[in-house]
């Protein structure tokens, strides 16, 4: 009987660690967040990136397992008017929209994760922390390349549940509510 379970744990030993897992950090400079956010009744949006502060991505046996993402708030860009000056980002900084002061960063935390292997399509839940407010979203990876490590991403959040709204009723009726992140990450 000693013998069968000095086995038993050597299986289970072996099989733990068998399982390869591996932490990738995130390359900030190589990784970047596009966001879009659109007027409700019209054709008309803005667009610009904003930054990492740092990150990274843990698998085991090849499979995407966990991550974490370190978002820079006070970097948000607004290209378009960056020369005239007068653009949202001023005002996306300001505390009826992201409160950059108060909340520099936004952190998102990978629960889980769900493979699709006839597909090769991942699932994948988080919990996104904005404005000191976290709130489970989900999202599809559009390219997962292991060889290349990297991982890009669509993704819209509805605003309003983290408190971002406009200072104004009317005007905060007149944009949309989801914002629009086209995300790459290397690592």
């Amino acid at each position: 009987m000693k013998k069968l379970c000095i086995l038993f744990f050597a299986l289970i030993s072996a099989t733990i660690h068998s399982q390869t897992q591996n932490t990738y950090p995130l390359q900030v400079a190589q990784s970047i967040i596009n966001w879009k956010g659109t007027y409700a009744f019209q054709f008309s949006e803005h667009n610009g990136t904003v930054n990492f502060i740092k990150g990274e991505l843990s698998t085991a046996n090849g499979d995407i397992v966990g991550g974490f993402f370190e978002v820079d708030m006070t970097s948000i860009t607004n290209p378009d008017y960056e020369e005239t000056g007068d653009g949202p980002v001023a005002h996306l900084k300001d505390p009826d929209f992201f409160d950059v002061k108060k909340f520099p960063k936004a952190i998102l935390v990978i629960t889980d994760v769900i493979y699709f292997e006839d597909s090769n399509d991942h699932k994948i839940l988080a919990d996104l922390t904005i404005k000191g407010i976290t709130q489970p979203i989900e999202f599809w990876p559009t390219l997962v390349d292991g060889d290349k490590k990297i991982l890009k991403t669509r993704l819209k959040i509805d605003r309003t549940r983290w408190g971002i709204t406009y200072n104004n009723k009317l005007k905060n009726h007149a944009i949309s509510e989801a914002i629009e992140f086209d995300v790459t990450l290397q690592f």
